[in-house]
């Protein structure tokens, strides 16, 4: 079989494949979408090249569609952001700092990263970055790199894992090497 055979079959045999699964990244999409969580326990652990141990954090995610996301840190020291439409407010130590999304696009590419995907809005999350997914229904991954020049120089990747319309993980890849790992799982009723 030649070569330019073999690498049509194979394509076949990929396409067959997906086409009996029929599920791919619009089928994601378009589960998040349905199945949008509105709160979620956090864990995160950050890994810094200028810390000797990784910190440590835990608290709550709130979402509300399509363009309100709240993360409160409980341990180990209160602290709240808020992001709503184009600001973000920080709350800590009984400060408050606000900031818009359009003056800072490397924050606006990590709010629009979590928020897209947590909407299920792949046509937002596709003005943003490049989109690639890996993986199976019972546990898949997606795969966001900055289109933005300007992103990229502090963002290299984001990989959000999950299950089925559940997203698990959410881990940020700093362009410097740093990253934070995020685990999520969905708060009781």
């Amino acid at each position: 079989m030649t070569r330019r055979l073999r690498l049509l079959a194979i394509l076949c045999f990929a396409a067959s494949v997906a086409g009996a699964a029929g599920w791919g990244i619009d089928a994601l999409f378009a589960s998040l979408a349905k199945e949008r969580p509105e709160r979620a326990s956090f864990r995160e652990t950050k890994f810094m090249a200028l810390l000797d141990k990784p910190l440590e954090s835990s608290g709550e995610l709130v979402f509300t569609p399509p363009e309100r996301l709240e993360k409160r840190t409980l341990l180990p020291k209160p602290e709240r952001i808020v992001v709503d439409g184009d600001r973000v407010t920080l709350e800590r130590a009984g400060k408050t700092h606000s900031l818009g999304l359009r003056e800072n696009p490397a924050i606006a590419a990590l709010v629009e990263g979590l928020r897209g995907t947590l909407a299920g809005d792949l046509a937002a999350l596709t003005r943003t970055f490049s989109v690639a997914l890996d993986g199976s229904p019972a546990r898949w991954r997606l795969i966001l790199r900055p289109l933005d020049p300007g992103s990229a120089t502090l963002v290299d990747r984001i990989e959000i894992g999950g299950a089925e319309e559940q997203v698990r993980s959410v881990t940020i890849f700093q362009s410097d090497g740093d990253r934070s790992v995020m685990t999520l799982s969905r708060a009781a009723p």
